[in-house]
């Protein structure tokens, strides 16, 4: 029996898809009118980076018909009780309202940008494009073509993530979003929520000049009835200035505000108003990206754990690996008790095997903290060409390849982003380097028609840890067994005659202060490393059900090469750097005990 679909909600739908249509048309014309930021040597930017961004503003237009279609066949919910809720469609609606956020590339000044233009779903909410991927290793913004610094880091599990806080009892870290933490969760005491607040306002991602952009976008957004049927009647009824549209079409760091991060000129009263707006697109995504839609806990291991699904001979093997020769289960903390190896004298315990019952029923495979694991610089990722000012005359590193990305460290030190707590700079030093341990499930996801990440494939070409050096999973695992065994003095690029990178050669830590020594010689054969990657594939959601809208990818496939070697066509020789640039390694407490070079 076929479902009717009334035809006011297949009308809306239409409505949207064609203003999304008339959107696309305006920011194709906006952006034909600003000169393309192209400080990049030949070969950093892919060949088919203009198609792929017009491929998956595609899809993100088809899900957020999707979306809007949800709404409007959802029963609105009912306010009542005390404190006052929404009972019966209260959860759904509000993650709804964050879906319809995610995808609304209306929020960037350019029209041209949204939050899932770096995170979809078929790859877990990662890094949609694999020639991105493989090459510029960032993303590009509203701007064409500023990006970023770091990975696209996946959605899944960042609202299980605790507020950033320092474990006097462990000297470490825990909690907090971000590759360095930076979204700490110290003002929402949710930093998640917080993490949403940073991409609309950074000058390389959707780079809006003022947080009251959002507002105002928001204020004009077709789901506006939904937004205020959450978070109350009225909640968008601010006396913006009539400029407020020119200045909001503006990206952030743009020379004409002179520095001034608040250019909307609105008055205490309504400046309070639109804050308090910003703080619920936060709340919203994060309802959304705790919803099952996103963490879905939905995998061939939750099956597993729940007596429902059968290990392999060879998904056992390497789960085995995983909690005890390879060491992973003491960051990526599966529920179980870890037994480290190697035994004795080389290790502290006997290689041994837990044959208890699981702890947690549902677990997050990380421990919350970061880590440094001594990755190379990679001279492919786009940060290190953005030195020159671009048409808004801004300039994103004027440091080139003086930068060092120290991550937590810098964090601490008010370098990358403004720290909240002055009592944890003094951690600063031994914090460089730091980045944080994501979660592994969904590691290994890719879209149906790319059943896997390794090469030969069919493949989804992913990137892997925050610089993207690492290009496939087996070298990911092959990275961890053998950092310290193939450890060369040279830096990406400069491999000796006779070895390979990535294989008998692992180029010096950028920073190489703090390096976690619990990895880098685990003794694994190669194919006890292939073991672990099948296991990894197990943490893969859409075992039990399928995993929505995971089914949006309308891309193309990699073939051949090897998983080991996958990639390495595109490594590029790293230049003579130049020593740490003041402003990130001269910032007290200047990192040590060794200076970073």
């Amino acid at each position: 029996m076929r479902r009717r679909v009334p035809i006011a909600v297949l009308g809306t739908l239409a409505i949207a898809l064609g203003a999304a249509t008339l959107v696309n048309a305006v920011a194709d014309e906006k952006e034909a009118a600003t000169p393309v930021y192209n400080p990049y040597p030949a070969g950093i930017l892919p060949s088919d980076l203009n198609s792929e961004l017009a491929r998956v503003l595609r899809e993100v237009d088809v899900i957020e018909g999707r979306a809007l279609q949800r709404w409007r066949a959802l029963t609105p919910p009912t306010l009542t009780g005390q404190p006052p809720t929404l009972q019966n469609s209260g959860t759904e609606a509000v993650e709804i309202l964050g879906e319809l956020m995610n995808y609304d590339k209306n929020i960037s000044p350019g029209q041209n940008q949204a939050c899932a233009s770096c995170h979809m779903p078929y790859v877990a909410f990662s890094g949609p494009i694999p020639s991105v991927n493989l090459t510029m290793v960032a993303y590009p913004g509203t701007v064409h073509f500023r990006a970023g610094k770091r990975t696209a880091q996946r959605y899944t599990y960042a609202p299980f993530f605790p507020v950033l806080q320092y474990n006097q009892v462990d000297g470490a870290f825990f909690g907090g979003n971000f590759w360095d933490s930076r979204a700490t969760g110290y003002l929402l005491r949710n930093a998640d929520a917080e993490q949403a607040q940073h991409p609309p306002v950074d000058t390389q991602e959707m780079g809006n000049p003022d947080t009251a952009c959002i507002a105002f976008k928001l204020s004009q957004a077709v789901y506006r009835p939904l937004f205020e049927e959450v978070w109350g009647k009225g909640s968008l009824n601010i006396r913006f200035p009539g400029d407020t549209e020119e200045i909001c079409e503006t990206p952030g760091g743009a020379a004409v505000f002179g520095g001034n991060t608040t250019p909307v000129r609105l008055s205490p009263e309504e400046r309070i108003r639109a804050n308090e707006v910003y703080n619920h697109w936060g709340q919203s995504l994060d309802a959304y990206e705790q919803s099952v839609q996103v963490s879905a806990f939905s995998s061939k291991f939750d099956a597993f754990l729940k007596s429902k699904y059968t290990l392999t001979a060879d998904e056992k093997a390497g789960y085995d690996l995983f909690r005890g020769k390879a060491n992973c289960n003491s960051c990526h903390l599966d529920g179980r008790s870890t037994a480290p190896t190697p035994p004795p004298p080389e290790g502290i315990a006997p290689n041994s095997q837990d044959t208890g019952a699981a702890a947690a029923t549902a677990p997050l495979f990380t421990c919350f903290g970061s880590a440094n694991l001594g990755l190379p610089l990679n001279p492919r990722d786009a940060i290190y060409y953005q030195d020159k000012p671009d048409s808004f005359g801004f300039t994103a590193n004027p440091a080139g390849f003086g930068f060092r990305d120290l991550g937590l460290g810098s964090f601490l030190r008010s370098v990358a982003a403004p720290n909240p707590n002055s009592s944890w700079t003094q951690f600063a030093p031994a914090s460089d380097g730091l980045m944080q341990t994501s979660t592994a499930r969904n590691v290994a996801m890719t879209p149906s028609q790319c059943p896997t990440t390794e090469a030969p494939g069919p493949y989804f070409q992913k990137e892997f840890f925050h610089n993207g050096y690492i290009k496939s999973l087996k070298q990911l695992v092959h990275f961890y067994n053998t950092r310290d065994t193939y450890k060369f003095n040279v830096t990406s690029g400069h491999c000796p005659a006779g070895k390979t990178e990535k294989v008998d050669c692992w180029p010096m830590p950028e920073v190489p202060n703090n390096l976690d020594m619990t990895i880098g010689s685990l003794g694994l054969s190669d194919h006890e490393e292939d073991q672990i990657v099948v296991f990894l594939r197990t943490l893969t959601d859409g075992f039990t059900r399928p995993y929505t809208n995971s089914d949006t990818f309308s891309g193309a496939c990699m073939t051949g090469g090897s998983a080991a070697t996958q990639g390495n066509g595109f490594l590029i020789p790293t230049p003579p750097l130049p020593p740490c640039a003041a402003g990130i390694c001269d910032v007290a407490p200047v990192p040590g005990p060794m200076p970073i070079p």
